[in-house]
């Protein structure tokens, strides 16, 4: 069965996402992962074959990808028991004793933390590996609406040079019209270098977006790690795709699916466990021990326990008797976890002013659509076919068909950028909230 564009581009995103995974998995203690596919980007390329080619290769994702991993590394280390300690002792004057003299002893000793004292550790541990996950969702997010951004930023421009040139090869036509009129004295010369300086300005106007491409090309290949100057396809036209925006419930639920405030709500639990570990570190730890001594037989008479090693079993205790080191450890606990609440909030409030204005646009742009599309956008070429007509009769002057063909290039043009920023926005959307508001629905 074949898939539609839409699933094809969403397999191949998935795909990208799981051979990052899987690459950094397989490689164990390598630098450099091999790829397990490789994504070209042509002509038939879409948007989300970019994300697909950015997920990929961009070196900060694959970063924040690995900081999960190390992260994730630290729980095992953090719940584990000390190392046990081996201990040897060699008399250099042996001690005598009655059953022999002794000349050397072993001795082995583990300690161990307060009760439950590792298992909060790794709590701590495992909140932090948490919200490093969430920072590498977050960090997958940003990267994807950066790549939206400047791909719908440079289809922008691929559809404002091809306007252009449509206007260039009209003004060429008035120009001729102008001409004609001219040579069969029915016109005058003025129109004709009013078209031909129209022409100019135009082909000026052309010559600034065809410039603008290089920046715009180096910006996305900078987001899928390509070289900046890397040629890049033109994408193919943004399709306006409406969608319906409710704003009390994107806010309801940017709490649960905004990958950085996850990562904040892991950040807050971390911290209110750290304060109890904190008061842990006001209890004592013990030590168990147990050693041989090497004894040699005895050198005066045979008792009956001559030359028999004697085993010792000890227990060490540390005292935390520094309180004053305790208490203000709790208390530096206490205001991370302060701290913590409070970014949390802090960030929950930001998000929701940039919501609102993300919502704003999106729907200002969609006005535009709509009023350029459906009205004003037919009204210009209807104007601008009703000034020909009268020009060519004689009943028009040629001042009122160029600004009439300017109007129609303004316009087209506007309606090009409302879709740009329609789509822009929408990815501005989704990104603040964390999730896809595809579909009639969010």
């Amino acid at each position: 069965m074949e898939l539609s564009t839409r699933n094809r581009g969403m397999f191949l995103t998935v795909l990208a996402t799981l051979g990052l995974i899987l690459c950094s998995t397989v490689a164990g203690d390598e630098t450099t992962p091999p790829n397990v596919t490789q994504i070209t980007l042509d002509d038939s390329s879409t948007l989300q074959d970019y994300l697909a080619y950015a997920a990929l290769h961009n070196p900060g994702l694959e970063a924040a990808f690995n900081r999960w991993k190390a992260a994730l590394e630290r729980v095992p280390q953090v719940k584990a028991l000390p190392d046990p300690k081996f201990e040897y002792k060699y008399f250099i004057d042996e001690v005598e004793t009655r059953v022999g003299p002794q000349r050397q002893s072993f001795g082995l000793m583990q300690a161990f933390p307060w009760f439950g004292k590792l298992e909060l550790a790794g709590d701590v541990a495992g909140q932090a590996a948490l919200a490093t996950q969430q920072r590498y969702e977050a960090a997958k997010q940003k990267l994807f609406y950066e790549v939206k951004d400047a791909y719908y930023e440079y289809a922008y421009l691929a559809k404002a040079i091809e306007i252009t040139q449509e206007n260039i090869t009209l003004v060429k036509h008035l120009e001729s019209v102008a001409l004609s009129r001219y040579q069969a004295s029915a016109g005058g010369h003025p129109a004709v270098i009013r078209a031909q300086v129209e022409w100019g300005k135009l082909d000026d106007r052309q010559r600034t977006l065809e410039d603008l491409r290089k920046p715009l090309t180096a910006r996305l290949n900078g987001a899928l790690n390509r070289p900046a100057r890397a040629p890049l396809p033109w994408p193919g036209p943004t399709v306006f795709e409406p969608v319906v925006v409710h704003e009390e419930t994107l806010m309801a639920s940017m709490a649960s699916s905004n990958p950085n405030l996850k990562a904040m709500g892991f950040e807050v639990t971390q911290n209110e466990r750290s304060v109890r570990l904190a008061r842990k570190n006001t209890r004592p730890g013990f030590a168990l021990g147990l050693s041989a001594i090497d004894t040699g037989n005895a050198v005066y008479g045979t008792p009956p326990d001559s030359g028999k090693d004697p085993v010792v079993a000890s227990l060490s205790m540390t005292i935390p008797l520094w309180q004053g080191k305790n208490r203000a450890s709790i208390r530096e606990a206490k205001l991370r976890h302060l701290v913590a609440q409070k970014d949390e909030k802090n960030a929950l409030n930001t998000l929701h002013t940039q919501l609102q204005m993300a919502i704003y646009k999106l729907q200002d742009a969609q006005r535009k659509i709509n009023l350029y599309g459906d009205t004003l956008l037919p009204k210009a070429n209807e104007s601008l076919k009703v000034t020909e007509s009268a020009f060519r009769a004689g009943s028009g002057n040629f001042t009122d068909l160029i600004d009439a063909q300017r109007i129609l290039l303004e316009f087209a043009l506007a309606k090009e950028r409302a879709l740009a920023h329609y789509a822009q926005g929408q990815a501005k959307i989704e990104y603040l909230v964390g999730r896809p508001i595809e579909g009639p629905t969010p």
